[in-house]
C-alpha cells in the first residue's frame, strides 16, 4: 500500500530536471478541482495537493510520486 501523507508535511516530488520541495496542503479522495484540472481521486486511490516551497504554485501527484522528508 501507497504511503499516506497529512496536511502540514513537508514532502519532496521530482520536478523538471530536478526535486521539488514543499508542503502537503490535502488530501483529495473524490473527483475535483484542483491546480488548474480535473484530479480523478478516489478513498482507494488518493491524490495529495501539495504547495512547492519555491514557486508557492500547487500541484497534485499521487502517493507514490511524493516523498516525506
Amino acid at each position: 500500500m501507497a504511503e499516506e501523507f497529512s496536511k502540514g508535511d513537508h514532502v519532496s516530488w521530482k520536478s523538471h530536471g530536478g526535486t521539488a520541495e514543499g508542503t502537503v496542503k490535502r488530501e483529495i479522495t473524490e473527483d475535483t478541482e484542483a491546480a488548474g484540472r480535473t484530479v480523478r481521486a478516489s478513498p482507494d486511490d488518493p491524490q495529495y495537493e501539495v504547495e512547492s516551497e519555491k514557486s508557492g504554485g500547487t500541484a497534485v501527484h499521487k502517493p507514490s510520486a511524493l516523498e516525506k522528508d
